[in-house]
């Protein structure tokens, strides 16, 4: 063979391996063909709660600036007003109007992965965050480390009490990925912790009343805490709410970012700790979905940190307060910089 034969051979080889690895590199279920501008899906599992409310915002907001950058034409919106079937038919309903890419926060870890599978199937990106389902059938979860939630709060109320006393803890509702998690993370540092006792734990809607509610039925029930170890901001809003209303002495008590018990949290000098469920997470996904489609590698999880609210950052928070709803969620600043590179981690 002349030197010419070989190095036509070598090329034409380099150029197969090339195309090879492109194609392995090329994020999960995206095939076919996907030009822009892409349409979106995001099937909401319920759009009451005003954490919802903001995440959609976040996502509108994002795929308006991609819309401005050519690369999204339409954003399909669907309200399963939390019923898992009902989420089910309308990521269908997607499939059939052959999006590019569906956006999804789960009503139910096991429900939705024969659905999600199809779409999978039919080339359609498909980005999971916040509730995640348990197949990994899909292009990409988006998420913060829901049982590191639990830990660190766990470890925080912990050394708040001295390592021994008696604590109530409250869960978000059973049976959703994020608040099983984050109780599971928990227990890991509450088995730890033998002097420390679980009076009483309950589970409610991420909403203040019924959490104020059941706070106030545990603590007819126990004079005496040391603790309350809340997995959900609006949780740790109605329990201060329900200790106050009974005039029970403030405990140390965790929370979210949420802005009525980052402000309860000032005003009557709690012992708090805080951190944060974005929700910005939305406008990630939606971010991520675009990348995808482009034909860029996403990473299989994109792991968001947490960040810490503390007496040192509390004010940093309570300073921007009155650009989020008096019922919402203060949550921090977020770019398509920032989110170029969370996708870049290893």
């Amino acid at each position: 063979m002349s030197k010419i034969s070989v190095v036509s051979a070598v090329v034409a080889v380099s150029a197969l391996m090339s195309s090879i690895d492109c194609a392995q590199a090329a994020s999960k279920c995206v095939k076919g063909e996907h030009k822009p501008p892409f349409s979106l899906g995001w099937a909401n599992i319920y759009s009451v709660p005003t954490w919802m409310k903001q995440t959609t915002d976040t996502i509108t907001q994002e795929v308006d600036q991609l819309k401005s950058q050519g690369l999204v034409s339409k954003l399909m919106i669907t309200d399963a007003q939390g019923n898992a079937n009902t989420q089910i038919q309308q990521i269908q309903s997607m499939i059939d109007a052959k999006v590019d890419a569906i956006l999804i926060d789960a009503g139910s870890a096991t429900a939705l992965n024969r659905v999600i599978a199809d779409a999978c199937g039919k080339g359609i990106a498909v980005l999971n965050f916040d509730s995640l389902v348990d197949t990994d059938e899909l292009t990409a979860k988006i998420d913060t480390d829901q049982l590191e939630w639990g830990q660190a709060a766990a470890d925080w109320m912990v050394k708040q009490i001295g390592g021994k006393g008696k604590i109530i803890v409250m869960n978000g509702p059973a049976g959703i990925s994020v608040s099983d998690d984050r109780r599971k993370g928990a227990e890991s540092v509450l088995k730890a912790h033998p002097d420390v006792t679980v009076l009483a734990e309950t589970n409610t809607e991420y909403n203040v009343a019924p959490a104020q509610e059941a706070m106030t039925n545990l603590l007819f029930a126990n004079s005496d805490i040391d603790g309350v170890l809340a997995l959900g901001g609006s949780l740790s809003a109605g329990a201060v709410l329900a200790m106050d209303k009974q005039g029970r002495a403030l405990v140390p008590m965790t929370g979210e970012n949420y802005r009525q018990f980052l402000e309860l949290w000032k005003d009557k000098g709690l012992k708090g700790w805080a951190t944060m469920q974005p929700n910005w997470l939305g406008a990630l996904a939606a971010y991520t979905a675009v990348q995808a489609l482009q034909g860029k590698d996403v990473p299989a999880f994109v792991k968001v940190p947490l960040p810490v609210i503390d007496d040192a950052s509390l004010a940093s928070y309570i300073d921007r307060a009155k650009d989020f709803p008096s019922d919402g969620y203060i949550y921090s600043r977020y770019d398509q910089a920032m989110f170029a590179k969370l996708l870049a981690q290893k």
